[in-house]
């Protein structure tokens, strides 16, 4: 992509992929920091903001163009300051300049991010992808240049009107919506209808193409069936599911996700892979598994994790942020298969049952290939050809053994190594939920040694969290809301697996940090970036679900979970105070609000608060802990405590005064602070779970 024989640029030293990715530009490219700031000031030039992220297709397109070209290159190096950032990195720079877009432009955004700032950062221009010629409906990037130049140099007094403007908007937009009313299950009643109108009965998901996978809806689904005894959400969720897992969004040889699909069938993905996708969808696939018995839940979940510990793990145990969509400079090209290719590989009767099972033909799927999927369960696809299931899954594996192999020989797509705090939050809770669920121990050490790398390398003496990392690298940028409260959750999550009171003291400590320093004293909820945060020219609130759960909503769960385990009413009175100031949002929006609506049902519950004691050799002990975390119950929170280990730990509240009867594994069951009596044994404890 980028020429080898020119001097790198400013970014080549960057922890960044995406920043180091441009290091080989012809253009001037400054990282954003006080080095650039201070040059836009002394030249009086405009800024010109490249937004984008390692794994986005059409940011390597435009820099291909645009960036790569020398021509376009001078005239940016003559007439701005160039600054380039990763939104990874940088999620509050991204947030206040995508509002700043849907400002100025009213449409929905997307990356590469094109901005335009005064030397104060005020933007007053904004955009996305520009192509090298007008099509597509845009103008050429050359030809926005030179009307950018000729407004700053003849209309400065217009420039700065229309960023005048959009600099009030951003800091309104960074206040909640606050409603008045009660918070009760109507707004569950609520979400419910509003998902099975946007709901597709043919190919599952929300809408038509694109279609993403909207993990927490998923979620949110599965609760709202167990809350109203009502089959339906659970039909949308498991349809959903299946169509996902069956089609090309889903890597059939590899396992893993791809960011979304491009038609509504699931077929054709937008090829890269993200570690939060695949977290978010592993823990959909594991308490759908739970909530349904099915077998091909656990196998899906089972297989992503998989491909993470495999492709996406650090030799500390950290995890990786991203795959790429293209590798030698197509998109896709690692993915997928000529017809004739998997015959070669797998010979003439093992190829044709691939062929037949995959879907794939001579004139292919996607741009005359094949992208791998499945038309049909393995139930159905094992009576077409005559085997049993057990007979059709063990052909089926040996085709993705060979499959695979071969695959891996080509030129894999290039893989953004920075360790994100929030991301390996959100896979730290997977791993350790399907630890849980399915008594994997290598999930269960997976997720240990994510938590301990990070809590080593990512948090300060002060307690503090950095935002990113590279492997043998320091950690660098302070951390943001979502850095917080993922990791917070996720530790809540490790500690009910492998009750190590480590993570729950951390997750306390740093849902301190969050009301601190991130919590708003005028109002409800948090803003994204603390309050000794780097001075932009807005202090946002990330409100609504993106492609991850919002801050607020996962600082609330955070917060909701300790008060059952630690009885802190300070997490108590401002998770409620920000529930009740978002419950706008989830009235009116709540597609947009599903994480908040996660925590909504926990909060009004009822929860139940289950500690058990006992000693740990004891069979009963393990028996009674099986028991207790068998099936989904996603309103439930477990302690435990080996009595011969010591006193329980202090930051466990619901462990206080529980002492086990006659030396038997005892377990204690609480509903808002209300006991039953002591369930002694592990015959006691059945009867209940």
């Amino acid at each position: 992509m980028s020429a080898p024989t020119r001097t790198p640029n400013r970014l080549a030293a960057e922890t960044s992929l995406y920043l180091r990715q441009h290091a080989g530009n012809p253009v001037d490219w400054f990282p954003w920091g006080p080095e650039a700031l201070a040059r836009a000031k002394e030249l009086d030039r405009p800024i010109f903001l490249s937004i984008g992220y390692s794994a986005c297709h059409w940011c390597h397109v435009m820099e291909h163009e645009s960036f790569e070209d020398e021509a376009t290159a001078q005239v940016m190096n003559e007439h701005f300051v160039c600054v380039k950032v990763d939104r990874e990195e940088r999620p509050d720079i991204d947030a206040i300049y995508m509002t700043a877009l849907q400002a100025l432009t009213r449409e929905g955004g997307g990356w590469p991010l094109s901005v335009f700032l005064t030397p104060d950062l005020t933007p007053f221009y904004a955009g996305t992808y520009y192509p090298p010629r007008d099509s597509y409906g845009r103008p050429s990037f050359k030809r926005l240049l030179a009307g950018i130049i000729d407004a700053w140099q003849n209309n400065r007094e217009r420039v700065t009107e229309v960023g005048k403007s959009v600099a009030e908007f951003l800091n309104d937009r960074g206040q909640a919506e606050v409603a008045a009313g009660d918070l009760g299950p109507d707004l569950l009643a609520g979400a419910r209808a509003a998902l099975q109108r946007s709901f597709d009965p043919v190919h599952g998901g929300f809408g038509h193409a694109p279609k993403f996978p909207h993990a927490v809806d998923l979620k949110l689904l599965l609760r709202l069936a167990a809350r109203f005894g009502d089959e339906q959400p659970l039909k949308m969720a498991r349809l959903t599911l299946d169509k996902m897992a069956r089609g090309g969004m889903y890597d059939q040889l590899g396992g893993g996700f791809a960011r979304y699909s491009v038609d509504e069938r699931w077929l054709v993905p937008h090829f890269e892979k993200m570690l939060y996708d695949n977290a978010l969808l592993t823990e959909a696939y594991v308490e759908a598994w739970q909530a349904s018995g099915e077998p091909f839940y656990r196998q899906i979940a089972e297989e992503t994790l998989g491909y993470v510990l495999r492709e996406m793990t650090s030799p500390p145990g950290a995890f990786f942020s991203a795959q790429d969509a293209d590798s030698e400079g197509e998109e896709g090209k690692f993915t997928v298969w000529s017809e004739s290719e998997i015959r070669d590989v797998l010979g003439p009767e093992l190829g044709e049952f691939a062929c037949k099972v995959w879907g794939v033909t001579e004139r292919g799927n996607f741009e005359g290939h094949n992208i791998l999927f499945r038309a049909r369960p393995d139930e159905d696809d094992a009576r077409r050809f005559g085997l049993s299931v057990e007979d059709f899954r063990a052909k089926l594996g040996e085709a993705k053994c060979k499959l695979y192999a071969v695959r891996s020989k080509r030129v894999w797509p290039g893989r953004d190594e920075k360790i994100l705090t929030a991301w390996n939050g959100l896979m730290i809770g997977a791993m350790a939920r399907a630890g849980t669920a399915f008594g994997e121990a290598k999930y269960l050490d997976a997720a240990r040694r994510a938590a301990d790398y990070l809590l080593a390398n990512l948090r300060g003496t002060d307690g503090r969290l950095y935002r990113t990392a590279g492997v043998g690298q320091p950690a660098k940028l302070a951390g943001y809301l979502e850095d917080y409260a993922y990791l917070a959750d996720a530790l809540v999550t490790l500690y009910e697996a492998t009750f190590d009171a480590r993570y729950v003291r951390a997750a306390v400590g740093l849902c301190d940090v969050i009301l601190k320093h991130f919590a708003d004293p005028a109002g409800p909820g948090f803003f994204t970036t603390a309050d000794d945060h780097e001075k932009l020219i807005a202090r946002m609130k990330e409100t609504r679900d993106g492609s991850t759960p919002s801050g607020n909503a996962v600082a609330v769960t955070a917060l909701l979970r300790l008060v059952k385990l630690t009885g802190r009413q300070d997490f108590a009175a401002k998770a409620e105070e920000t529930l009740r100031g978002f419950r706008g949002g989830m009235a009116e929006a709540p597609a947009a609000f599903g994480q908040m609506l996660v925590a909504l049902d926990f909060h009004l519950g009822p929860v139940d608060e289950v500690a058990v004691v006992g000693h740990a050799a004891d069979p009963e002990t393990a028996e009674v802990l099986r028991l207790v975390r068998r099936g989904f119950h996603p309103n439930r929170v477990v302690a435990y405590h080996d009595p011969s280990t010591g006193d329980p730990p202090a930051e466990v509240g619901l462990l206080k005064d529980r002492p086990t009867v006659g030396g038997r594994v005892t377990t204690y069951v609480c509903e808002n602070s209300v006991c039953r009596a002591p369930l002694v044994g592990s015959a006691e404890a059945g009867k209940i779970f």
